[in-house]
């Protein structure tokens, strides 16, 4: 269960909490189900090498951004607001990959009233090879 973070207990260089999953076909089946995303080369190994993935079958991009955003919410509660985040797709998240997801604490201003904190983040593998670049602005509640 998340508890609410606040901006004065945040400092730039600050990491998120460790966030990982480890997938396969039943998580990719479980997000596709949702959002009606059934789409054979991530449901189908013969289909996944026939798009010259060697391995087979693979991972839907948006299941890494939808980890991004979970990761977050469990880091800063219910109190506070992902105001953005952007990913891009490096790397293919391979049938029984342990992803993780990492952020760094770039910078902490006050903003148009608002507490903004900026990170930089990724989906790292178990080989810790990046997968999934990108950022995150939040907004977090003021103990004052």
């Amino acid at each position: 269960m998340a508890t609410n973070v606040y901006f004065e207990d945040v400092n730039v260089g600050d990491e998120l909490p460790a966030w990982s999953r480890t997938t396969d076909f039943m998580n990719w089946n479980r997000y596709a189900a949702v959002n009606d995303e059934f789409v054979y080369i991530h449901m189908d190994d013969e289909v996944g090498r026939a798009a010259l993935n060697e391995r087979g079958a693979f991972g839907m991009g948006n299941l890494r951004y939808t980890y991004l955003l979970n990761a977050l919410r469990d880091w800063i509660g219910d109190e506070a607001e992902i105001r953005e985040a952007a990913v891009q797709f490096r790397a293919i998240n391979q049938k029984n990959d342990t992803l993780t997801v990492t952020g760094k604490v770039t910078d902490k201003r006050v903003e148009d009233g608002e507490h903004r904190v900026y990170l930089d983040t990724n989906v790292v593998n178990q080989q810790d090879e990046a997968t999934c670049p990108g950022h995150a602005v939040v907004v977090l509640p003021s103990r004052g």
